[in-house]
């Protein structure tokens, strides 16, 4: 993948203080065209796509929403918090609308790890295969979602 105009533009407004203070690329200083590819082949490599991803992400939000603050039990093993703030965030790359500032947690009680995430990851992840860069605060792992959230596992 080539890094053209829309990319670096996108990269500007992932750099700390333009969306959020934290920023979406933590230490990583490789070009935006790279860390897509690079996380597209992990999650090839790993037998799942985006979408897949995304949508089991999406499906343990929901379940978790119902406890409004509290861990709920989703089957087979999995507690799910879902947790709110005020204010909405847009997408770095560019994409029309604003996405709640949510997020959710989710404890894998029988492999003992979470992974936590927003209503924005899953946006990113979903429609531009972006996982932040490596070393961000909520960088997610392909692995680590797939493991964790049982993904193609069923």
């Amino acid at each position: 993948m080539k890094q053209g105009p829309e990319l670096d533009r996108a990269q500007e407004q992932m750099r700390p203080g333009a969306v959020t203070r934290e920023g979406f690329l933590g230490p990583d200083t490789r070009k935006l065209a790279d860390m897509l590819e690079s996380d597209a082949a992990a999650v090839r490599r790993l037998g799942a796509d985006h979408a897949a991803i995304a949508q089991r992400m999406r499906e343990l939000s929901a379940a978790g929403i119902q406890g409004l603050g509290l861990a709920t039990s989703v089957p087979p093993h999995f507690e799910v918090t879902v947790e709110g703030v005020r204010g909405r965030l847009p997408c770095p790359f560019g994409h029309e609308g604003l996405y709640g500032k949510t997020t959710t947690v989710v404890r894998n009680t029988a492999l003992g790890r979470e992974v936590v995430y927003s209503d924005l990851s899953i946006h990113l992840i979903e429609a531009h295969g972006f996982y932040q860069g490596r070393g961000s605060l909520y960088r997610l792992d392909p692995g680590d979602l797939v493991d964790t959230l049982e993904i193609g596992s069923g």
